[in-house]
């Protein structure tokens, strides 16, 4: 008879099957949140479509970073 613990030990742990999900909520989220802090500075500094433009192709960049920094092993 097999002993559960030994067999609970060598059964690698499953992964959860949201994780592509969360990812790309993730990269939507910086590109978004850094769009917004954009065109909210370009609004007080009267450039409001340049500074929004800017913003978000940085929130590319910086959702690129963050997931591939928070979601390595996908």
């Amino acid at each position: 008879m097999p002993d559960p613990l030994r067999t609970a030990e060598t059964t690698p742990p499953r992964k959860p099957t949201m994780r592509g999900a969360a990812a790309g909520s993730l990269l939507l989220a910086a590109i978004v949140g850094c769009a917004a802090v954009g065109f909210g500075l370009g609004a007080l500094a009267g450039a409001q479509v340049p500074l929004g433009l800017a913003g978000l192709f940085a929130g590319v960049v910086v959702g690129i970073v963050l997931v591939a920094r928070r979601f390595s092993d996908i």
